[in-house]
């Protein structure tokens, strides 16, 4: 029974934790943005062109 009293008070504690950094990741925008993570994979990067690629591969040898 004493056990109760010291977890009673860590999990109140934890949970305060948790809502605090719930609150504080809220306000710094961690969750504005739910749409573009999910369709970053569908963004194509920009194209090399030939010349940029014979460039590089006569710079590395």
């Amino acid at each position: 029974m004493e056990v109760i009293t010291i977890l009673i008070p860590l999990a109140i504690l934890l949970a305060l934790s948790f809502i605090v950094g719930f609150i504080w990741m809220t306000m710094k925008g961690q969750y504005d943005d739910m749409e573009t993570p999910a369709l970053r994979m569908l963004i194509e990067d920009e194209k090399i062109s030939p010349r940029k690629n014979i460039i590089s591969t006569k710079e590395k040898k």
